[in-house]
């Protein structure tokens, strides 16, 4: 596993290179969920990128502009700048895997940002494996504010009962920090317009969609794609992983129903 920076010197990103340790046709770049999504799926994905590379796939993990270990800060991030990272990314991920198939693996919000930056059409991905994706992005800022509260009288001995009434009668409240992390005005009215619509697929790459069965929004989304005709399979999956808090003491990090079916849709 290879730290590095890379790309321009105004917006550098930070990544871990998960180098194949036997020849084969494949590379994976990760689309990592943003916020406390991301530190939940953390250790998922460091070892699903081992398991990978031992099995001869080229592994790239990076960290969006303002997130993880890159430059900027929280607020520095946005939907926009998010979807240009992830072609750079992939630049330089083939960058390093030379003439290999890559394959996007993006995981709830970086799923979203995986669909955008392929409908570019500055990158060439041959598959996209969406997992858990945000296709309603203000109901998913909804259930992060509510999921912010729960976490605060979680946390407090003497919640303080205004944090509901703020809750319920003022949309913004609890959207400038989110689980400890800092979101920009910018940012909020990115994802309450991120919908369906703007997340169209292209019948150059193939898509499989790893969703909840309870999730109907993504289940909608991916039938309105396929209705299209693109090139797209869903799936219902259910896993014990829940992205946004670890409740149990014994909850697996690392579940191993997660792992092995994400293992088996890069190698289909």
């Amino acid at each position: 596993m290879t730290p590095m920076l890379f790309g321009p010197a105004s917006r550098q990103l930070f990544g871990l290179y998960h180098a194949p340790e036997r020849d084969s046709q494949l590379a994976v770049l990760i689309c990592m969920p943003l916020g406390q999504e991301a530190v939940r799926g953390h250790r998922l994905f460091r070892v699903l990128s081992d398991r990978l590379a031992r099995a001869g796939v080229a592994v790239l993990r990076f960290d969006y502009y303002g997130s993880g270990d890159s430059p900027g800060e929280d607020t520095d991030g946005d939907l926009e700048g998010w979807r240009r990272d992830v072609c750079t990314a992939h630049e330089e991920l083939r960058r390093r895997a030379g003439n290999r198939r890559i394959i996007w693996l993006g995981a709830r919000l970086g799923a979203s940002l995986a669909v955008m930056a392929a409908k570019s059409g500055r990158c060439d991905p041959t598959r996209l494996i969406l997992w858990d994706p945000i296709v309603d992005g203000a109901r998913y800022l909804d259930t992060l504010r509510a999921g912010h509260v729960d976490a605060l009288e979680r946390s407090f001995c003497v919640p303080d009962t205004d944090w509901r009434r703020r809750l319920a009668r003022d949309p913004d409240a609890f959207t400038e920090e989110i689980f400890g992390f800092g979101v920009s005005p910018l940012m909020r009215q990115q994802l309450r317009a991120l919908s369906p619509d703007a997340l169209q697929l292209t019948a150059l790459h193939e898509t499989v969609v790893l969703a909840d069965a309870e999730d109907q929004a993504a289940h909608q989304w991916a039938g309105k794609e396929t209705a299209r005709h693109m090139p797209l399979r869903i799936s219902a999956f259910q896993h014990p992983l829940i992205w946004t808090s670890d409740p149990h003491p014994n909850n697996a990090m690392v579940p191993t129903e997660a792992l092995q079916r994400l293992l088996a849709e890069v190698h289909e």
